[in-house]
C-alpha cells in the first residue's frame, strides 16, 4: 500500500514546488515546469541516465503532433480578426437578435469566434465590442460579459483545435473528430446554464457587480472597422468554422464506414486526409489568406505580417504546453500512473470521474488548465487500459476538470476582474463560479454520453 502512496506524495510535493517557483520566486512557468520535472524524476528514483531522455521525449512527443495545429490555428484566428471578420460576426448577430435577446447573440458570436481564437485573444477582441453594445443599450457590461466569457471558456476547454482538448486527445489516442462532436453536444447546456441563466441568478445575488463601469484601457487601442469595410457575415463564419466542418465530415465518414461495413477506398482516404486537424487547418488558413486578404485587396505582405505576429504571440504558450508534457512523461516513466492504477484497482469509481477529480485538484493548485490536463493524462492513462471507456469522453472529462474554480493563480481571473472593474469577492462570485458551473455541467454531460456510447 505504502509503495503506491509514496509516489503520490512526491507528486503532491512536486506540485507544491511548482507553485512556489511560480508565485514566490516569480520564475517563468516553463522554466518552473522543467525544474519540477527534474526534481520529481530524482525523487521517484528514476535512473540518472534516463531522466534527460524522458524529459526530451515528453517535450518532443507533446509538441511533435500539435505544433502545426497551434501554429495554423493562431494564424487563422489572427487573419479573421485583423480583417474584421470577427467584428462582422459579432455585430451581425447582435443586430439580428435585437435588444431583447442580446445575451443569446453574444453567446453565439462568442462561440463561433471562440472556436477560431484562443481564449485570451478572443477575450481581448470581444471586450471592446461588448462595452460598445452595453453602452448603446444602457446595460451593464457584465450582463453581456458573463455569457461572452462562458462561451469562450467552453470552446477553450472542450473543443479542438484549442490547446487542452487537442493535446489530451493526442495523449489518450482519442479520435479528435469524436472529441469535437461530443464536445459540441456538451458545450450547449454548459453555455446556456453558465451564461444567460447564471447571469440572471448572480444579478439578484450580487447586484453591485452589475453597477461597475469597468475599463478596457489595459488592452490599448484595438482595431475597429466600419461594417462595410469587413468581409461578409457568411464568408467570415465559413472561414472561422471551416476546420470544424472538415473534421466533422471526416468523423461522419468514419461512422458511415463503421455502421455500413464500408471498406476503405480512395474517396474515404481523401476525406480522412482533409479531415486531419493539420490538413483542415492548413486548408482553412489558405482560404483565410484569400477571403480575409487577397479578395479584399490587402497586400500579401500585410497578410503575412499578421500571420508572423500570431506565431510570435504563441511561442511561450507552446513552450509551457511542452513543459506540461515533460512533467506528464516523467510521471509516466517514474511509475506514478501505475501507482494510481494500483490504488484504484478495485475501486468502483469511474475513470471519467477520477480524471475529472484529479484535473480539478491540479487546476486549483496550478492555475493553468492546460498544464493541469496534461499532468492528469500522465496519472490516468494506465487506468484506461481494459476499462472500455471511450477515450474521447476521457478527453472531455479531463478538460472539464481542468476548468473548475479559476482563482488568483489564473491569468483569466485577473483579466476578468480588471476588465469589468470588480473587487475580489465579486470576481469569485461571478468568474470563479461560472467556470465551476462549466466544469460540473461538463462532467455530467460526459457521464450521460457514457451511457450511450
Amino acid at each position: 500500500m505504502m509503495e503506491n502512496i509514496i509516489p503520490l506524495i512526491i507528486v503532491a510535493l512536486g506540485v507544491g514546488v511548482l507553485l512556489l517557483l511560480i508565485t514566490k520566486f516569480e520564475l517563468d512557468t516553463f522554466i518552473s515546469l522543467i525544474i519540477t520535472a527534474f526534481l520529481v524524476a530524482l525523487a521517484l528514483g528514476m535512473p540518472l541516465e534516463d531522466i534527460v531522455g524522458s524529459i526530451e521525449s515528453g517535450m518532443g512527443g507533446t509538441l511533435g503532433s500539435i505544433a502545426l495545429i497551434f501554429g495554423f490555428g493562431a494564424i487563422l484566428g489572427r487573419l479573421v480578426a485583423d480583417a474584421g471578420g470577427a467584428q462582422r460576426i459579432a455585430v451581425t448577430l447582435i443586430n439580428k437578435f435585437g435588444e431583447k435577446h442580446i445575451q443569446w447573440a453574444v453567446v453565439i458570436a462568442s462561440f463561433i469566434i471562440g472556436i477560431a481564437l484562443f481564449f485570451e485573444v478572443g477575450l481581448v477582441l470581444l471586450i471592446p465590442i461588448i462595452f460598445q453594445i452595453a453602452k448603446q443599450l444602457k446595460v451593464s457590461p457584465l450582463y453581456l460579459g458573463i455569457p461572452m466569457a462562458t462561451a469562450l471558456s467552453v470552446t477553450h476547454g472542450f473543443l479542438p483545435p484549442h490547446p487542452g482538448p487537442t493535446v489530451i486527445a493526442q495523449q489518450y489516442e482519442a479520435n479528435i473528430g469524436m472529441v469535437l462532436i461530443y464536445g459540441i453536444i456538451i458545450s450547449i447546456p454548459a453555455v446556456i446554464i453558465a451564461g444567460p441563466l447564471f447571469t440572471k441568478v448572480i444579478q439578484k445575488l450580487s447586484p453591485d457587480s452589475f453597477n461597475k463601469v469597468g475599463s478596457i484601457d489595459s488592452i490599448g487601442n484595438t482595431k475597429t472597422f466600419k461594417l462595410e469595410e469587413t468581409p461578409s457575415f457568411g464568408i467570415s463564419v465559413l472561414t472561422s468554422l471551416l476546420p470544424v466542418i472538415l473534421m466533422a465530415i471526416a468523423t461522419i465518414a468514419d461512422l458511415i464506414q463503421d455502421l455500413g461495413n464500408v471498406g476503405d477506398n480512395v474517396v474515404f482516404a481523401i476525406i480522412h486526409l482533409i479531415g486531419e486537424p493539420t490538413t483542415a487547418l492548413l486548408l482553412s488558413v489558405l482560404l483565410a489568406i484569400y477571403t480575409m486578404g487577397i479578395k479584399r485587396n490587402i497586400p500579401m505582405k500585410q497578410v503575412m505580417s499578421s500571420a508572423e505576429e500570431s506565431i510570435r504571440s504563441i511561442g511561450m504558450m507552446l513552450l509551457i504546453i511542452g513543459g506540461g508534457g515533460v512533467l506528464k512523461q516523467v510521471l509516466i516513466d517514474g511509475g506514478v500512473g501505475d501507482s494510481v492504477a494500483a490504488l484504484f484497482e478495485n475501486t468502483t469509481m469511474s475513470p471519467l470521474v477520477l480524471a475529472w477529480l484529479i484535473a480539478a485538484i491540479l487546476r486549483i493548485a496550478l492555475g493553468s488548465a492546460t498544464v493541469a490536463a496534461l499532468t492528469t493524462a500522465g496519472l490516468v492513462i494506465p487506468l484506461m487500459q481494459g476499462s472500455g471507456v471511450d477515450p474521447a469522453l476521457m478527453v472531455l472529462a479531463t478538460g472539464a476538470g481542468s476548468l473548475i474554480a479559476s482563482h488568483v493563480n489564473d491569468a483569466g481571473f485577473w483579466m476578468f476582474k480588471e476588465f469589468f472593474g470588480l473587487n475580489l469577492k465579486e470576481t469569485f462570485s461571478t468568474w470563479t463560479v461560472l467556470e465551476s458551473i462549466i466544469s460540473v455541467v461538463g462532467l455530467l454531460g460526459v457521464l450521460v454520453l457514457n451511457l450511450f456510447v
